[in-house]
C-alpha cells in the first residue's frame, strides 16, 4: 500500500474535523500531499464515505493532475481544488475542507472575517480573506477547479502569503484551511472557525467595531511566527 504513513495522517485528520464538529455528515475533507518522490502524489479522502467507517486503505492516492494512482474508490468532489492549491502553493503539506457553521456563515455572506482581536491576529497575517463568487462561465467549465482558481486569484491580486494566511472564504460556498500537514491544516481550521464565531459576536455585540491597530495585530502575529518569536519552547 502506497504513503502508509501519509495515509494514517490523513486518515486521523478526517476523523478529527468530524470530532471537532467542523464537518456535520460528511461535508468536509482533508488530505495530504507526498512531495518527495520525482512525482508528487495526493492522499485524499473518499466521497461520501462516512469518517466513523474509514480506514487507510479506503483513502484513494492520486497525481497533482486528479488520476488515480492507488485506490477503489471515487476521491472527494473537491480533489480538483485541492490539486489545484498544491500546485499554486507548494509551501504546504496539507488541506482541509469544512462546513463549520460560523467560517460558513462569513462565507455564504461573502464578507472577510476583520481581524477584531489578538486572538485572530496569533494565527491570521491579516483579514481572513473572501473570494470573489464563481462566474456562470466558471461553474459551467469546471466548477470544482475554479473553486481553487479564485482562492487563488484572491491571494496573488492582494499579495497574500499562503502560509501567513493559512485559510480562505469562498464566496457562497464554505472554508478551505491548509498548513505544512494534514494535522496541521485541521488546527488551522479549527482555529478558523472559532475566530469566525468570535468575530460573529463582537460585531453583533457593536456593529461598528474595529479592526485592532495594526501595530497590536503585527506584534501578536510576529511574536509566534516571526524570527525572533517568542512564543512557545526553542
Amino acid at each position: 500500500m502506497l504513503l502508509e504513513s501519509l495515509r494514517e495522517e490523513v486518515l486521523h485528520a478526517n476523523r478529527e474535523i468530524a470530532r471537532r464538529g467542523l464537518a456535520p455528515h460528511t461535508f468536509g475533507n482533508a488530505s495530504g500531499i507526498d512531495r518527495s518522490g520525482a512525482e508528487p502524489l495526493v492522499v485524499i479522502k473518499p466521497s461520501g464515505v462516512d469518517y466513523a467507517t474509514l480506514t487507510p486503505a479506503d483513502l484513494v492516492v492520486t497525481d497533482l493532475d486528479g488520476k488515480i494512482v492507488e485506490g477503489s474508490l471515487r476521491p472527494s468532489s473537491d480533489l480538483d481544488t485541492h490539486t489545484l492549491l498544491y500546485r499554486a502553493f507548494p509551501q504546504i503539506g496539507g488541506i482541509v475542507h469544512t462546513h463549520s457553521e460560523f467560517a460558513t456563515s462569513w462565507a455564504q455572506a461573502g464578507r472577510p472575517i476583520p481581524c477584531l482581536g489578538t486572538t485572530h491576529a496569533d494565527y491570521f497575517h491579516g483579514q481572513v480573506p473572501v473570494t470573489e463568487p464563481l462566474t456562470a462561465e466558471e461553474v459551467a467549465e469546471a466548477y470544482v477547479r475554479n473553486t481553487g482558481a479564485v482562492i487563488v486569484r484572491r491571494f496573488r491580486s492582494e499579495g497574500l502569503d499562503p502560509v501567513a494566511v493559512p485559510g480562505v472564504l469562498v464566496a457562497g460556498h464554505a472554508p478551505f484551511a491548509w498548513g505544512k500537514s494534514a494535522a496541521d491544516a485541521v488546527e488551522h481550521a479549527d482555529v478558523l472557525e472559532y475566530i469566525a464565531r468570535l468575530a460573529f459576536r463582537s460585531v453583533l455585540l457593536n456593529p461598528a467595531a474595529n479592526e485592532i491597530p495594526a501595530y497590536v495585530s503585527e506584534h501578536h502575529y510576529l511574536r509566534k511566527h516571526g524570527p525572533k518569536a517568542t512564543y512557545g519552547q526553542r
